[in-house]
Formats: C-alpha cells, sequence, structure tokens
C-alpha cells in the first residue's frame, strides 16, 4: 500500500528538532524528504553526544528516518541555483534559519515562489515572523521560561524546572505537520502555495490549555502544584508501600468506586467531599486520608484492583520499564531498523495508524551527504559536475 503522501517531495533546510520532527512525520506518512545540510558541518545533532552508535548520534537518528541526506552551500550562487531548481521539483520547503535570513540569500518565500507557484513553505522560528521579539533566537529552554511553562512545572515550594523533553520544539513540529497538511489540502482545491508562520512561542503557549484558561477566567496567576491537578481531586502520584503510583479520578462516580476500593466509603457520602468541587477545595483534608490507605499495599496490587474497578492509575515507569511494557510492544512503539553503519538500530514508532495508508519505515536515518550524489544525477548534473561542485565546495 501506498503511504497517505506519496508523491509530495519534501526540501527540508531544518536542523535541530522542531522542523526534523516535522519532516520525519510526513516521511513516514509517505512523503519524499530530502534532507538539506550543510556542506562543512551538517546537523548540529550529529555531534550532540554521547551516547553515539558507530559514529551516529541518538539525538540525530531519532528525528531523522524516511529522509535522504544532500549537502549544499546555500551562500554559494551555484548552490542557490541547485536549491532553487530543486524546490521547483518539490511541493513544500521545511526551514527554520533566523526571521529573514533565507530573504537575504534570495531564497525566500517570495523570491521561490517565483520558481515554484504552488510552493508551501513552512517557516520555524522562535518567535515568529512579526512581533518585537521576531530577530531573537529561539530555543526550546528559553521557550519554556518565557511562555510560562516552568512557572507551573515542579514541586509547589520548589524551584520552576523544565520538561524532561524539548516540549516546545515536538509541539512546534507536530503544528507545523498540521499547517503542512492543511496547505497542502488547501493547494489542492485552489491551487494556491502559501507561507505557514509557526513558532514556538505561539506553539507552548497554546499548549497552555486549562491553565491559561483558568488564568483569564478569574485573574488568579496559576501557581505550581507538583503532580496535583488544578482543578481535579484526586488526580495525582500516592505512595505505596513499593512506590509511586498515579490514580486520575475524573468524576463523582469514580470517586465512589475509588473509596470502595481503598476501604474507606463513607468518603463518597460526605458532603465535602462527594462532588469534585468540594473535593477540589477541601483537598488538604482529604489527600492524607487517602494517602494513609494507599501506603496498606503495593502499586502492583492497587493497580489490579484499581483496573478492575475501572479507577483510572497506572505506576511511574521509568524509560527502561516503559520500553518493557507488553503494551509498548504490542502497539509497534518500538522498531528495528537496519542501518550501513549502526548494527542494531532501535527506534521509536509511530503513533499514526492509518488503515488504508499505514505509515512506513523504508529509510535509515541517512549518513551525512549519503544521497547528495544520487540527487544530483537525478537532477541531470553529470560525474564531472558533480566532481566540480565538491571541489569548488558547493556540496
Amino acid at each position: 500500500m501506498s503511504g497517505a503522501l506519496d508523491g509530495v517531495r519534501i526540501i527540508d533546510v531544518s536542523r535541530v528538532l522542531a522542523g526534523p520532527f516535522c519532516s520525519m512525520i510526513l516521511g513516514d506518512l509517505g512523503a519524499e524528504v530530502i534532507k538539506i545540510e550543510h556542506h562543512e558541518s551538517g546537523d548540529e545533532t550529529r555531534g550532540w553526544g554521547p551516547p553515539f552508535a558507530q559514529g551516529e548520534s541518538a539525538y540525530y537518528l531519532c528525528a531523522n528516518r524516511n529522509k535522504q541526506s544532500m549537502t549544499l552551500n546555500l551562500k554559494s550562487e551555484q548552490g542557490k541555483e541547485i536549491f532553487r531548481k530543486l524546490v521547483a521539483s518539490g511541493d513544500v520547503v521545511i526551514q527554520n534559519f533566523k526571521t529573514g535570513t533565507l530573504g537575504k540569500m534570495g531564497l525566500g518565500y517570495e523570491d521561490l515562489k517565483e520558481f515554484n507557484p504552488q510552493l508551501i513553505m513552512a517557516s520555524i522560528t522562535g518567535f515568529g515572523l512579526t512581533g518585537p521579539y521576531k530577530d531573537l533566537p529561539g530555543y526550546d529552554y528559553i521557550i519554556q521560561a518565557m511562555s510560562g511553562l516552568m512557572s507551573i512545572t515542579g514541586e509547589k515550594d520548589g524551584s520552576p524546572v523544565k520538561v524532561g523533553v524539548a516540549i516546545a520544539d515536538i509541539l512546534t513540529g507536530l503544528y507545523t505537520c498540521i499547517g503542512i497538511l492543511s496547505a497542502l489540502h488547501h493547494r489542492n482545491e485552489s491551487g494556491e502555495g502559501q507561507e505557514i508562520d509557526i513558532s514556538l512561542m505561539d506553539c507552548q503557549v497554546s499548549s497552555l490549555v486549562n491553565v491559561a484558561s483558568n488564568y483569564l477566567f478569574n485573574g488568579m496567576t496559576p501557581e505550581r502544584m507538583g503532580n496535583q491537578h488544578p482543578n481535579i481531586v484526586p488526580y495525582q502520584t500516592f505512595r505505596t508501600s513499593d512506590g509511586e503510583l498515579v490514580v486520575a479520578v475524573g468524576n463523582d462516580e469514580q470517586f465512589r468506586r475509588f473509596t470502595a476500593v481503598i476501604g474507606k466509603p463513607e468518603l463518597a457520602e460526605q458532603q465535602r467531599f462527594r462532588h469534585n468541587e468540594k473535593r477540589l477545595l477541601n483537598k488538604e483534608e482529604l489527600v492524607p486520608i487517602l494517602e494513609d490507605s494507599l501506603k496498606r499495599k503495593t502499586k502492583k496490587e492497587w493497580k489490579l484492583l484499581l483496573d478492575s474497578a475501572g479507577i483510572p492509575n497506572g505506576p511511574i515507569n521509568d524509560i527502561a520499564e516503559m520500553f518493557e511494557d507488553p503494551q509498548i510492544s504490542a502497539r509497534g512503539m518500538l522498531v528495528e531498523m537496519e542501518h550501513p553503519t549502526v548494527t542494531d538500530l532501535k527506534m521509536i514508532g509511530s503513533p499514526l495508524n492509518l488503515t488504508k495508508t499505514p505509515v512506513t519505515m523504508r529509510k535509515h536515518p541517512p549518513l551525512y551527504g549519503e544521497h547528495t550524489d544520487s540527487i544530483l544525477a537525478e537532477m541531470g548534473y553529470d560525474p564531472g559536475q558533480i566532481d566540480k561542485f565538491k571541489q569548488n565546495k558547493i556540496i
């Protein structure tokens, strides 16, 4: 079966994570992705390690499967000519240069659409193409700080902390993918290309959802709550006799069943705890009672009891435990790929399960410049020209 995006060509000149993560998703869905890398240094993440496997960094490998790698000097006139020729044959350009950088090189959206009127360009920046911060560089860590995310992450009496992964980059990659798919649909209907202006800051602010909405409704600045929830009780971690367990009681009926399981059915009948609104107001009284009950069994014992009662719960796994979970294997979230230098390459699978156009793992994360010669040959350049490009540091 062909992929959902079979026939779509992506020219990806982004680096690090947000852009490459986006183009990997598009590649998983069947698009042809050509990754353009700096002719001397390549994607920065190739050097981000350890860990390395046979010279390839784990960081680079995580976001670059289903692509071809081509090196190109975009500051040279010949390199620009090759790039424009590539764009003329493509559908989408993904780039994350600082605002205006490609425009100064004569490779901005307004320049490139002259060669491809139906071109879609996704421009990823830290703060967007407009606004007072448009010229500032944007890094995930900085965005987590400025967006307010760190102010609500961590223990109540502790310092603000960042999320354990580059969540602003990941969210931006996902939003960019949504924008590209929407633009492709519009182009199919109208024949029009367009530029997508997307920023890490906007994406991270969007992800604040109910926490930001709470502030907009009551004007109270949200605070760090550790593992508790601002609107639901009990919805947090509890210590068992041998570790911690998350319990997420989402409604009053679940609370009634939960109290029965832990041997405290009377709690659900008390006016101060019967409804979530009251539980939220009286959580300082309720939570210690629940904690005392949950300390009496192991997390495995509680999981069996809570699962049987339909109470959402789960142990706090480390990464190793997560990969050992049979659900991960059953869902194909751990995949193995062949690679020319890396033995036993394991990667995180795709969460997209399409019944008619399933994702495929067709290409290993490419070696640096692995496909430069073959792509140029497909474009009509002969071996002599390609050798000359190498001598002149065009590729």
